[in-house]
């Protein structure tokens, strides 16, 4: 029996070193075969597929996000070929797009920076909005040398609009009572449950970001298009604009279709020019800032919970895991050769105790020499703020929603929807605190004590921080907190972001604070280090917790269960304090 066990390790081991050499010579293969770039290349470029942030590295999360495109691949590929004498030029597609305005900005900054180094881009698109606005998109095409429109499209510049749903009047339907809380009047998210209208300071709020917006709309298209901000501002009165309108106006330079386009760009490119997607010609040009000094990327993406991060496999939300993210940090700091770290921020709050976990992190890095950089991406706010507060510097887009410097708590009191639906309850308990998170009976006089010392204790837990990371004193934090939402523009002016640009300017300011030439070359490494497709692989059919197959189907799961777990999932059962900066508004005005 011995002697069969011996053997049969022993054949074991030879395979499993057989395939890592025939892995390795695949690889090699792999890489002598892999195609060249022409002589001259035209870039072709969709900007109507969705954006992400970035694409974990497990199977399952890859297929749910389908043919969305990173950010990151988008802003390399341009960089890249900004200084590359090969490319000639760039054709983007633009039209429909549900990226939002910081995305949107931080693209039109990477196209502006291929146009500084001599390279011509064309915008086309069918349609700016389709019976419907194109404002985000139009924005993003005024980056480019010309905007080129289909006769039969239109330009949809009418204007921002925000809009938010609230939700009393149907839950009183359902015999829903809401019992929540918030640290302090801004703090709107919790107005979806319990207004049927704006309050004063949640449309003050609302306002300040159409507002700031609108500015940086306008600015952008007289910026783009040579006119005057008053030009913009009556054009925008008037739109929408039918495609021979947009030419009279300037808003387009003229009405064609593709095959028009590809041959006007191909002309324009010179003879000889061969057209080349930039996933394409990224993946065989390579990244910038692939060696040099070590600078850790690290992503917090989603709503801020404990555990790991995930890709949701019904509503395809990001998830900003504490543990996932904690860990990457620690990774950061243990790794003698990283000089600073990117910390790339596009969340909306959620669990303040997660929050502080990664806030935790930063402070260390911190302590430990390594400086931290946060870029923020359309949303940071409330526990997406908390995870950034700690940064040598913070950078944000003018249009970034950030603040929310505030808490939000309660639950739902849900026996009169049971009695709706002819279910009853009934319950014991020992302690005069054990009701206090059921949904089956009010807070007592003592319950609600605690409760308001809770939504204290965090709110002075934040404002502290925030004094402590931002250089002010509780009074100056405590007037621009309250839970109140501001753009990125109105965050650099009070005080809550350093610079406004995009991981472009993050990535410069990490160089200084690592106490590097401002040209040096770095290596942006990526924490946690990316699983190759194998592990990746391997990773999907493992067992025990880290399933993801079998995680994504839990997750499926719970969210067709029946009606008395829907109701404990949405918290009628119970009560959570959360750090919350949207879902006040659909900002579909500008999209």
């Amino acid at each position: 029996m011995k002697t069969f066990f011996v053997r049969f390790f022993a054949v074991v081991g030879f395979l499993a070193v057989l395939g890592l050499l025939v892995g390795g010579a695949l690889a090699l293969a792999g890489s002598a075969m892999k195609p060249g770039l022409p002589k001259q290349v035209l870039l072709e470029l969709d900007l109507e597929r969705e954006v992400v942030e970035y694409k974990p590295d497990d199977p399952l999360a890859n297929a749910l996000l389908g043919g969305a495109v990173p950010l990151r691949d988008l802003l390399d590929g341009l960089e890249r070929a900004a200084g590359d004498e090969r490319v000639r030029g760039l054709v983007a597609r633009l039209g429909a797009t549900s990226m939002g305005m910081a995305t949107a900005q931080e693209l039109r900054d990477a196209v502006r920076a291929f146009r500084a180094a001599g390279k011509p881009a064309i915008a086309y698109a069918e349609t700016f909005g389709e019976f419907g606005p194109g404002n985000t998109s139009y924005y993003l095409a005024t980056g480019f040398d010309q905007i080129l429109l289909q006769p039969s499209g239109d330009v949809g510049l009418t204007g921002i609009i925000l809009e938010s749903p609230f939700l009393a009047g149907t839950l009183e339907k359902l015999g829903l009572v809401p019992r929540m809380d918030q640290r302090y009047e801004y703090k709107n998210a919790m107005n979806t449950f319990t207004e049927k209208a704006y309050t004063a300071a949640h449309e003050e709020a609302m306002r300040g970001i159409a507002d700031s917006w609108y500015q940086q709309l306008v600015e952008a298209i007289a910026e783009g298009r040579g006119k005057s901000a008053e030009e913009v501002r009556a054009l925008i009165d008037r739109g929408p604009f039918f495609g021979a309108e947009a030419v009279g106006e300037g808003l387009v330079d003229a009405v064609v279709y593709r095959d028009e386009v590809i041959e006007k760009a191909e002309a324009a490119a010179g003879q000889g020019v061969k057209r080349l997607p930039l996933a394409k010609y990224l993946e065989r040009a390579g990244r910038p800032h692939a060696k040099g000094a070590k600078i850790a990327l690290v992503y917090g993406v989603g709503g801020v919970q404990r555990g790991k991060s995930k890709v949701d496999p019904l509503t395809r939300d990001f998830s900003m895991g504490s543990d996932t993210v904690a860990k990457a940090l620690r990774d950061a700091i243990d790794d003698q050769a990283v000089k600073a770290i990117l910390f790339r921020v596009d969340s909306p709050g959620g669990s303040y105790v997660a929050s502080d976990t990664i806030w935790h992190e930063t402070k260390r890095a911190r302590a430990a020499g390594k400086p931290v950089i946060v870029s923020m991406g359309d949303v940071a706010g409330s526990g997406g703020y908390f995870v950034a507060m700690a940064a040598d510097k913070i950078v944000a887009q003018p249009g970034t929603i950030t603040g929310s410097i505030g808490v939000l708590a309660g639950k739902l009191l849900s026996e009169g929807m049971w009695a709706k639906l002819g279910i009853s309850w009934d319950e014991v308990h020992q302690g005069a605190m054990a009701t206090v998170w059921t949904g089956l009976s009010d807070y007592t006089p003592g319950q609600w004590s605690r409760f308001q010392a809770a939504l204290d204790r965090i709110y002075g837990d934040f404002t502290g921080k925030v004094a402590e990371g931002r250089g002010m004193t509780a009074e100056q934090v405590h007037e621009i907190a309250k839970g109140r939402i501001w753009s990125g523009a109105d965050a650099r002016r009070i005080g809550l972001v350093d610079e406004l640009g995009g991981m472009d300017v993050a990535l410069r300011l990490a160089r200084e604070a690592a106490g590097l030439a401002p040209d040096a070359q770095v290596e942006l490494a990526l924490f946690p280090k990316p699983k190759t497709p194998f592990q990746a692989l391997m990773a999907s059919f493992g067992g025990g917790g880290d399933d993801a197959a079998t995680t994504a189907l839990v997750e499926a799961l719970e969210t067709v269960r029946p009606l008395a777990r829907l109701a404990t999932r949405l918290g009628l059962r119970g009560e959570r304090a959360d750090l919350l900066a949207l879902p006040d508004a659909e900002p579909s005005g500008r999209r």
